[in-house]
């Protein structure tokens, strides 16, 4: 990232109250118990089988591990994903 851009996001978002996964890029994930995960902000479908999901971030790649997946809902940048999740990983570039 840019300096200028570490130095000129938190104060962005602090004076247009932005939120930082709006400011960074970062994806944003909801979880709801064991059985529905939901991730905004993503880059891509990099891989699904019905025991594992891979997603392009910005930074890396997220890996959500489990069985019986099922994708509820597909947009440019946002997922919604069912099963049992067992495992929810972050691996940088």
């Amino acid at each position: 990232m840019k300096k200028w851009h570490r130095r000129i996001a938190p104060w962005i978002g602090k004076n247009l109250h932005l939120s930082p996964d709006v400011m960074l890029g970062l994806p944003k994930i909801t979880i709801i118990g064991q059985i529905h995960i939901y991730i905004e902000n993503h880059k891509g479908l990099e891989g699904f089988t019905d025991t594992q999901l891979q997603l392009a971030t910005q930074n890396g790649s997220i890996y959500i591990n489990g069985t019986g997946f099922v994708l509820k809902l597909m947009l440019p940048e946002e997922i919604l994903l069912e099963g049992t999740i067992e495992k929810v990983l972050f691996s940088p570039k």
